[in-house]
């Protein structure tokens, strides 16, 4: 089971309703039970949210005894998390892709990682190890509003990142996340392997990147492939 590391969050909730939301988000589904003990709020909050079309529940049963109701976001729920300026983005892809084609938008994103990557290896001035990396990127992730955490499993590291702010802008051009995932192995170096493990555009509740440090073997298949 993974041991959860760093949790930065950007949002902090206050009300009972939002802690729910926060939960789920975060967590994913879960039952009432767990989400009182966690967040300390009662069953009404819960009820409240189904109500407004927020959350919905589904029976799960396991063996003997009544099936437990477990609790997920629906897309309204979703929606209650930003899409940085969502109709905007997608517009001007729409624009770029019909005026310079699809040779304008990769420039477009080429652009876009060139200037995220030359912020990012400054932020990663003195992190001399994966694990202080890591830390640095769920830092730098999380201020953008990707709700980014770091948890160890086994010998590797989960790189988490529980909502897309820009999500419509993925939707609208696959070329973004592909992207991301590359600038994710340059910040993080020649040494350590990141591989897409779970991805919100596949129908996951969140993006997960497995990262684990190349050893003799990796590292020398890897520069095989570069040269």
């Amino acid at each position: 089971m993974s041991d959860s590391l760093s949790h930065p969050v950007t949002w902090m909730p206050h009300q009972p309703a939002d802690r729910v939301l926060m939960t789920l988000k975060t967590r994913g589904p879960q039952s009432v039970a767990v989400i009182a003990k966690a967040m300390d709020v009662t069953a009404e909050a819960v009820r409240r949210l189904h109500a407004d079309g927020l959350v919905d529940s589904e029976s799960h049963s396991a063996g003997r005894g009544r099936p437990t109701q477990i609790w997920f976001l629906t897309d309204a729920g979703h929606g209650r998390f930003p899409d940085t300026h969502a109709e905007m983005t997608v517009q001007m892809i729409g624009a770029v892709r019909q005026v310079f084609g699809e040779d304008g938008v990769d420039k477009l994103i080429q652009a876009r990682e060139a200037s995220m990557l030359e912020g990012y290896q400054r932020a990663m001035a003195g992190a001399h190890d994966l694990p202080s990396r890591l830390d640095r990127l769920v830092q730098v992730r999380s201020s953008e509003g990707y709700m980014a955490e770091l948890r160890k499993d086994g010998a590797d590291f989960l790189f988490i990142e529980n909502h897309c702010p820009i999500c419509s802008a993925a939707k609208a051009c696959m070329g973004f996340c592909r992207s991301e995932l590359d600038l994710f192995r340059k910040v993080l170096g020649t040494d350590v392997q990141v591989d897409r493990e779970e991805h919100i555009l596949s129908g996951a509740r969140r993006c997960a990147y497995r990262v684990r440090q190349r050893g003799p073997a990796l590292q020398s298949a890897h520069d095989s492939q570069a040269t």
